[in-house]
């Protein structure tokens, strides 16, 4: 079996401090105007989501709560930061594209914390086994939708792109949420992706949550590879992103799919 596994693991220990334009280390009962809560991650060397660290309590608690509220959140995963919503409120992933200044006709992947969950929201084509070589990883897969997906949610085509992250703070945010999440790169349309927290500082002021979770590993600034198996026995590469090769050599080398011939 091929693991797609390039960025290192990271864990929790909790550290929050508050954000406002004006002031931004003072705490939540010195300052009414607080706008956005910055928790900062450290490294852990443990992906066992079994075992969550009691340090995780307060942080995946915080997330969860301004997701289920609607909000947006910044967080780490393992190729790039992100934005992240509830895929199912329709008013949140509006929010998601007018924070990004993003066209509305560019669609936007979601994010879930296991295989099954895929099932769920996705019209599978492709064995489970191929599902679990690519997954958790750096690769976006993009299927038929299911019905049991948000309509609004890339209302102009019937596939949708799907991730686990290999990053298993993102993982259990999508577990505890129990519904999943709209992710997208955390910068301005048009803008390069970001590695650090502090590069989309600008931003800060419309998210709820920016989980900061250090420098990540990649710097390639790639994103993840994005294919589409929506076709039976076949496969496209929609965006190279910075796991190409060996996403290929699964597809093609243990599986014998055969790439689009729109792309030949």
């Amino acid at each position: 079996m091929v693991f797609l596994r390039f960025i290192r693991t990271v864990g929790i220990r909790l550290n929050i401090y508050s954000y406002t334009l004006n002031s931004p280390l003072k705490s939540v009962s010195m300052c009414k105007e607080l706008k956005t809560r910055v928790l900062r991650l450290s490294a852990q060397n443990s992906d066992d989501l079994t075992s969550q660290p009691q340090e995780w309590t307060e942080i995946l608690n915080a997330t969860v709560k301004a997701l289920k509220a609607g909000q947006v959140v910044a967080v780490p995963t393992d190729t790039i930061y992100g934005l992240a919503c509830v895929a199912q409120n329709s008013a949140a992933v509006k929010r998601v594209y007018n924070i990004k200044g993003r066209n509305g006709d560019k669609p936007l992947a979601i994010c879930v914390g296991e295989i099954q969950d895929i099932y769920r929201y996705c019209k599978v084509s492709v064995k489970e086994e191929l599902l679990r070589d690519l997954l958790p990883g750096p690769v976006t897969l993009v299927l038929e939708r299911s019905s049991t997906l948000n309509g609004d949610l890339n209302p102009f085509t019937k596939l949708i792109g799907v991730r686990i992250p290999d990053h298993p703070f993102m993982r259990r945010l999508c577990q505890m949420c129990g519904e999943p999440l709209a992710l997208t790169s955390a910068n301005v349309s048009s803008q390069t992706s970001t590695v650090a927290a502090n590069e989309f500082e600008d931003l800060w002021p419309s998210l709820a949550v920016v989980v900061d979770g250090g420098p990540i590993g990649d710097k390639s600034r790639l994103g993840s590879t994005v294919v589409d198996l929506s076709v039976c026995g076949r496969y496209r590469i929609i965006r190279p992103g910075c796991a190409l090769s060996a996403t290929v050599q699964v597809l093609e080398g243990k599986y014998g799919l055969l790439e689009d011939p729109v792309n030949q």
